[in-house]
């Protein structure tokens, strides 16, 4: 189905191609065609921050900031779905055109600026959900409007608001468009964030009796000192996951080309090396307890082998979709697959 609408999808604007993408695949899951979009992978158990995940390859933040899709999203075959960012506020976002294919790179820049609907209507679409497959992760961000020295605060609201929905929680601290975000993960002020939210967290999960996962995802633009001190504090504080990596600011792969100067987060394959450098370098300053997602430049089952090889536990797409559609779900899962079951691959990061 994906190869038919893809034409008519690139012939729209890219913000506009993506609500339209959104709609269609609600309409094929209400209607009972999803099983025409994608077939579902055969299960992969995996296990990581105590949850047990049906396979590993899962859905990024951003495609449903809102958690509108959720069970069509699940329908595909996710083993988890992450939705978000959400913000305690509702915001409209950066000006359109905000959203940009470079099809020539498989990549896609964005400068979105966490547009969505705010946590409470999120809480709302999360409660309509039937989730009968897969886990639900929620991402969540500060609004553009809130300093850097009260983003606590808005952390520390939607942690409250949606921590009984979630089975695990996401802090994003690494995207390029809301401005001074990324500054939060320097050293000190990461320090001081994620103590806060680990203590949140800690407080909820007392108070309601059920533990709730919580990882950090950072950014591939850290230099290697960046990458180790963050590494350093997120032991220190036991986070239970990192998501490595979010988009780029950098226009390594796509030098010359017309969107080159564009504003915003580059993903998709040209972020793929980086992105797994980062990952990379994580895991061998990380206490070997925190598990890893890796994400950014999954544009083929190959990609999601290597993320794997480089220390990752499971995976997250995202523009890697916009280019191949729900295919490279089975594709990733099956790679994966035969990864772990080649005696060559040594011990598979569970």
């Amino acid at each position: 189905m994906y190869s038919l609408l893809r034409p008519a999808l690139f012939c729209l604007d890219a913000e506009k191609a993506h609500h339209a993408g959104l709609r269609s695949l609600e309409f094929a899951h209400r209607s009972g065609l999803i099983g025409l979009a994608a077939s579902k992978p055969a299960p992969l158990v995996t296990s990581a921050f105590g949850l047990s995940f049906p396979n590993p390859v899962g859905l990024a933040a951003g495609l449903d900031k809102n958690g509108e899709h959720i069970d069509a999203l699940f329908a595909l075959g996710f083993g988890y779905v992450e939705i978000g960012t959400v913000t305690p506020r509702p915001q409209a976002g950066n000006p359109a055109p905000r959203l940009f294919r470079v099809p020539e790179h498989m990549g896609v820049i964005n400068r979105m600026g966490f547009n969505n609907a705010g946590v409470d209507a999120l809480v709302a679409n999360v409660r309509r959900a039937k989730r009968n497959a897969g886990i639900l992760g929620i991402n969540i961000g500060k609004n553009k409007d809130t300093p850097n020295e009260s983003a606590h605060t808005d952390y520390l609201a939607c942690l409250e608001k949606v921590y009984e929905l979630a089975d695990y929680i996401t802090v994003n601290i690494s995207s390029p468009n809301t401005a001074g975000l990324r500054e939060l993960q320097e050293e000190q002020a990461l320090r001081d964030l994620v103590s806060r939210l680990r203590d949140g967290q800690e407080n909820l999960a007392a108070r309601l009796g059920k533990r709730v996962p919580m990882l950090v995802k950072v950014a591939p633009d850290l230099s290697d000192a960046d990458a180790d001190a963050a590494a350093r504090v997120l032991g220190e504080l036991q986070v239970d996951g990192v998501i490595a990596t979010n988009t780029t600011i950098s226009r390594s792969g796509i030098e010359g080309h017309a969107l080159a100067n564009e504003a915003g987060g580059l993903s998709g394959a040209p972020v793929m090396a980086r992105s797994t450098a980062v990952l990379r370098r994580l895991r061998t300053r990380l206490p070997e307890a925190i598990p890893l997602i890796g994400v950014g430049g999954i544009c083929s089952g190959a990609d999601a082998a290597a993320k794997m090889s480089a220390g990752a536990s499971m995976v997250q797409l995202y523009s890697g979709l916009v280019y191949r559609g729900p295919a490279l779900i089975g594709e990733c899962v099956d790679a994966i697959r035969r990864r772990r079951e080649s005696p060559s691959s040594g011990v598979a990061h569970l």
